[in-house]
C-alpha cells in the first residue's frame, strides 16, 4: 500500500474463533485490532469481517451490537472471511437469513454429490482468479476450505473452486470482498491474498453515495 501505512480492524462478531486471523495479519501488518467499536473501525484502512457458525446466530450479534448499518456504509475495503463472505451477500437459505446486502448474490447449501462428503473441509484449487485479491497467485493454487453453504458462481465472482460443482470461492462488488476458504490456515498462497488484500487502496473517511 503506497503512503500511509495501513491498520486493519477485525471485526469482533462475537461468533468467530479470531486468534487465527489476527495472528495472520499481524505477520504482515504492525498495526492490527480486534475490536466492535465504531469509532475504531471506521478509522480503519482496512477491515476484516470473521465469521463461523451460522448465518443466523451471526447476523444477530451484528443485530444486537448495532453494527448491519454501520457495516453497509463503510468505505475502506472489506474483507469478509468464510461466514464473513456469505454475510456479505443478499440473503442465506440458511434458515432463510437476510445478510448485508453489499454483493448481489445470495447463500445456497452445497449439493450432495456421489460420494463426496458434507461439509466439505480441506484443500481444494481455486480457478479463474481476479485481481486485485489474486495478483501474483498462481494458477490452480490450494487453498483450505471449511463449510457447506456457497455462493453460485456469477458476474460477482473472483475466483471458483469445485467441489462436484461449481461455487464462488471469492466475490466481490465495490469496496467489499469476500473470500469462502480460510487464507489464515492457507500457508503461503493465504498469506499473498491478505499482502493483496491491505496493499488495496483505501478509501478512509470517504462516504458512500
Amino acid at each position: 500500500m503506497a503512503g500511509n501505512k495501513p491498520n486493519v480492524v477485525i471485526i469482533d462478531t462475537g461468533c468467530a474463533n479470531i486468534t487465527s486471523v489476527r495472528c495472520a495479519f499481524e505477520r504482515m501488518c504492525d498495526d492490527v485490532t480486534v475490536s466492535r467499536d465504531k469509532v475504531t473501525i471506521k478509522n480503519a484502512s482496512h477491515v476484516v469481517l470473521p465469521g463461523v457458525g451460522t448465518a443466523g446466530a451471526a447476523m444477530a450479534k451484528l443485530e444486537q451490537f448495532d453494527l448491519i448499518e454501520f457495516i453497509q456504509q463503510l468505505t475502506q475495503p472489506v474483507l469478509g472471511i468464510c461466514l464473513g463472505m456469505q454475510l456479505l451477500t443478499n440473503a442465506s437459505d440458511e434458515r432463510s437469513v437476510s445478510c448485508l446486502a453489499r454483493i448481489d448474490a445470495k447463500v445456497s447449501p452445497l449439493i450432495k454429490v456421489a460420494d463426496l462428503p458434507l461439509p466439505h473441509m480441506g484443500w481444494n484449487k481455486l480457478t479463474n482468479m481476479q485481481a486485485p485479491l489474486f495478483s501474483g497467485i498462481p494458477a490452480d493454487s490450494y487453498v483450505y476450505f471449511v463449510h457447506s453453504f456457497a455462493v453460485p458462481l456469477g458476474d460477482y465472482t473472483q475466483a471458483t473452486s469445485d467441489y462436484g460443482q461449481g461455487f464462488s470461492a471469492s466475490i466481490a462488488h465495490d469496496n467489499f470482498y469476500g473470500v469462502q476458504f480460510h487464507p489464515e490456515r492457507s500457508g503461503k498462497i493465504g498469506a499473498q491474498i491478505l499482502r493483496n488484500f491491505i496493499n488495496i487502496e483505501s478509501r478512509k473517511g470517504q462516504t458512500n453515495s
